[in-house]
């Protein structure tokens, strides 16, 4: 995979996968035993922060082209679901358990979604990842968790929703930026997009929550916001440098890092079952990647 590939894109590519699971773990810091953190107003100040990130940076870029504008529009409302469904797969159950389902199942759902689209048949080697990555998902629903039944269920549940919305602003972004003319301002006008929309939607119904976490938590809004612009960027570029499909794959590392965070610094119980689901995840997603 890395054949061709500088190292210091490697190393760039490995730092944007950890960046991103360093704003998600942002989101779902623990809070006291008898009041678990919500995740709703950290989630808020990190998308606030690429927002205004975003807003700094736009007035060097060139304009993305008229014909990319409805893919923006329609980009920053589907992540605007996909953030809220995010919190409450992080409301319901751990980022070990989450973090992996989301992110490792949205390659899968968009092969899958590909095929009636395209009419391209799934290749022998996305065969094998969507098998490792079923199973990796059977696994996960199938290891104990410190949440009762219920509620881990219902992490399930919101995870791979949200691995469907990954899915379909993928596809959409995928058609929108070959459109633009200006893949950064392009991915930045949706940041902006998604950020004020919101925050404005959250602040009108919880803005006392919202300030009180900004008050409590105040690097959340820098750095939650550097990392989530930052993490996309640096794939971007290299994505400049290097083949797509082995930047992806790389990208995909993040599930590992999520999962290392989440039992260093969240202090999450993972157990063999967690880390052989987490394990087959990761590796089918490498391999939808690079199928």
């Amino acid at each position: 995979m890395s054949a061709g590939i500088p190292p210091q894109v490697i190393a760039a590519v490995l730092g944007a996968a950890l960046l991103h699971a360093t704003w998600n773990a942002l989101v779902k810091a623990r809070g006291s035993a008898d009041a678990p953190a919500d995740p709703q107003p950290a989630a808020i100040l990190v998308v606030l922060g690429g927002a205004l990130t975003s807003a700094l940076l736009l007035p060097f870029m060139a304009a993305p082209l008229p014909a990319s504008w409805p893919f923006i529009a329609a980009s920053s409302a589907t992540q605007c679901a996909y953030y809220l469904l995010l919190i409450e797969a992080y409301r319901h159950g751990d980022m070990s358990h989450a973090y992996p389902l989301m992110r490792g199942s949205a390659p899968l759902l968009v092969a899958l979604a590909n095929g009636p689209l395209t009419g391209e048949t799934l290749r022998p080697g996305q065969w094998l990842a969507m098998c490792l990555i079923c199973g990796g998902v059977l696994a996960m629903g199938l290891a104990r968790a410190p949440q009762t039944a219920g509620t881990q269920r219902s992490a399930t549940m919101f995870a791979l929703l949200t691995a469907c919305v990954i899915a379909l602003y993928t596809m959409i972004d995928g058609a929108g930026v070959r459109r633009s003319g200006a893949p950064a301002a392009y991915t930045m006008w949706i940041f902006l997009l998604t950020g004020l929309v919101l925050t404005a939607w959250t602040a009108r119904r919880r803005r006392r929550a919202l300030i009180d976490a900004a008050r409590a938590r105040p690097l959340l809004l820098p750095v939650g916001g550097v990392s989530t612009v930052a993490s996309y960027g640096i794939a971007l570029w290299a994505m400049t440098l290097a083949p797509v499909a082995a930047i992806a794959a790389l990208r995909e590392t993040s599930i590992l890092f999520a999962t290392g965070i989440a039992a260093l610094f969240l202090r999450e119980r993972i157990g063999r079952a967690r880390l052989l689901a987490v394990f087959l995840i990761a590796c089918g997603a490498v391999a939808m990647r690079l199928a």
